[in-house]
């Protein structure tokens, strides 16, 4: 009786943490949203070299997080580099910082040279970066103004979430 007893305790609480995990809104897994100032971070930006995000007032800055694992960022990061990138690359005003999430510098550098991409990747092995804006999903972008001032969020990968952000990269510079 005990044992039945305790066996559908644990089976009503799976079910309530699946129930629960379901109805989890949309971007509640994000610490930082449109309005709010970039979180302050420093990163490795080359082996030995650290930088600091206010190292980036006064441009329009693409943060972005992915994984060499992860679908989505597999079909989003050559359309930022096709879209975004190969268009902005040149300009003084705009930066791109694509942060791998989980990674070492010999992953992100092995995934851009095995996949053609001409922009720069980061490590964030430890989620350093990472943990400053979300606990999980991924791909996920955040566009900054000159002034440090989110102004663009995105979750996971949708084409027209991907061509809004083109739109105002564009507009903005």
């Amino acid at each position: 009786m005990r044992k039945r007893i305790y066996f559908s305790l644990l089976l009503s609480l799976f079910f309530a943490s699946i129930i629960c995990a379901q109805t989890t809104p949309k971007g509640a897994a994000t610490f930082v949203s449109m309005g709010m100032q970039v979180p302050n971070f420093r990163f490795e930006s080359a082996k030995g070299k650290t930088v600091n995000i206010v190292d980036y007032k006064g441009k329009v800055v693409l943060i972005n997080f992915f994984a060499t694992w992860c679908g989505p960022c597999k079909i989003e990061l050559p359309k930022i580099q096709s879209e975004i990138w190969n268009k902005h690359q040149n300009n003084p005003k705009f930066a791109m910082l694509t942060f791998g999430r989980e990674h070492t510098w010999q992953e992100v550098n092995k995934f851009k040279m095995d996949n053609g991409f001409k922009f720069s990747f980061y490590p964030d092995p430890k989620r350093g970066v990472y943990g400053k804006f979300a606990a999980q999903t991924i791909p996920r972008s955040f566009l900054v103004d000159e002034e440090g001032k989110i102004i663009y969020t995105s979750e996971g990968f949708e084409e027209s979430h991907f061509n809004e952000l083109v739109k105002l990269i564009d507009s903005k510079l």
